[in-house]
């Protein structure tokens, strides 16, 4: 059996492609928004599975992330690495992008295709903005990756000075 040979994209279509991941990177929110608008997929991604909405988030461009969410851009899309674009805000500290994933469904204890959790990534980099926000949605703070380990295990082994503490007095609250 012979493997299907993916089709081969000329000059023109890879630096258009280029553009446009250019254009959610740099925040380019009206250029995309005309492009939707012409049938461009809002869950388009790049060679690394990077999405649209990821490189948006990743890059605290908030009104071109919210004009992918309006076009059907998938908050719960994860990479190749398995990252979600919430898990690339947690990872960035960025607040605003973080409460706009959330509230067009990105899912709080999301994983896509990993095992660590927007909160785990979190408390990981010391984020306590971050951790208090999801927390706030409904993070669980006893949630364990594959490894076995908890956000304030992860926490403690990135020498974190705050979330640990954070996390378990979070834990003890919830009983």
């Amino acid at each position: 059996m012979t493997e299907p040979t993916l089709p081969t994209l000329d000059d023109e279509t890879l630096a258009f492609a280029g553009r446009v991941f250019q254009f959610a990177r740099m925040g380019h929110a009206a250029e995309l928004a005309e492009l939707f608008g012409q049938g461009l997929p809002a869950n388009l991604r790049n060679d690394k599975g990077d999405s649209l909405l990821m490189l948006a988030a990743y890059n605290g461009q908030w009104e071109a992330a919210r004009v992918i969410l309006e076009a059907g851009g998938d908050p719960e899309l994860a990479n190749d690495r398995g990252q979600t674009p919430l898990a690339g805000a947690a990872f960035k500290g960025d607040i605003d992008i973080a409460s706009l994933l959330l509230a067009k469904g990105a899912a709080v204890d999301g994983t896509g295709d990993g095992s660590r959790t927007a909160l785990m990534t979190a408390a990981m980099f010391n984020r306590t903005e971050m951790v208090a926000l999801l927390l706030e949605h409904g993070a669980d703070p006893s949630l364990r990756d594959a490894a076995g380990q908890s956000a304030a295990d992860m926490a403690r082994a990135m020498n974190a000075p705050d979330t640990p503490a954070q996390l378990d007095a979070a834990e003890k609250a919830r009983g």
